[in-house]
C-alpha cells in the first residue's frame, strides 16, 4: 500500500475505493476464504482487496489471489462490477469480479483467513460477508449454463 493504513481509512470515510474479487472455479467447486479479521469475522467471503496505484484491474486480481490464496490464476471472465453503497461497513468499494481457474501454486491463507476451502457449487454456505452471496449466485447463473 501506498499510504499509511490509518490515512487510507480516512479516506475510505469520504471517495469510494476500487476492490476486486475473484470467483476461483475448480472441479466445479468455488474457493471462499473464512475471515479472522472486521468486517465479517468468521463469515466466508470470496478472496480479493484493494487495489494498488499503477496496476490494473486484470493485475490486482491475480496479485490477490496469490496473496489470499496461494494460488496463481487465469481470468476466465469479467463476472462484474458491484458498487452498491454500504456492501462493505467500513466505506463505500467498488468491487470488480472475475471467474478464474487456478493454474499453479499450492492452497495457503495469509492474515486475514483462517480457513481456504472448495464449496461444491450447491453447497455454498450460508454465513457469507459482504455482498458475496450476489457475485456468487451470479457466477452460479453462469457456471450451471
Amino acid at each position: 500500500m501506498d499510504i499509511p493504513e490509518e490515512l487510507y481509512l480516512q479516506i475510505f470515510k469520504h471517495v469510494p475505493v476500487l476492490a476486486v474479487d475473484g470467483i476461483i472455479v475448480k472441479d466445479r467447486q468455488i474457493l471462499l476464504a473464512k475471515r479472522t479479521i472486521e468486517p465479517f469475522l468468521g463469515f466466508w467471503c470470496l478472496p480479493g482487496g484493494r487495489m494498488n496505484t499503477g496496476e490494473t484491474c486484470e493485475e490486482a486480481v491475480v496479485r490477490e489471489m496469490i496473496e489470499e490464496t496461494g494460488l496463481k490464476c487465469e481470468i476466465i471472465k469479467l463476472l462484474g462490477v458491484y458498487s452498491r453503497p454500504g456492501r462493505d461497513p467500513r466505506g463505500h468499494t467498488v468491487t470488480v469480479a472475475y471467474l478464474l481457474k487456478p493454474v499453479s501454486g499450492e492452497l495457503k491463507g495469509n492474515f486475514e483467513s483462517s480457513e481456504l476451502k472448495f464449496f461444491d457449487l450447491d453447497k455454498i454456505p450460508t454465513n457469507l460477508g459482504f455482498d458475496h452471496r450476489t457475485i456468487i449466485k451470479e457466477a452460479l447463473s453462469i457456471l450451471n449454463t
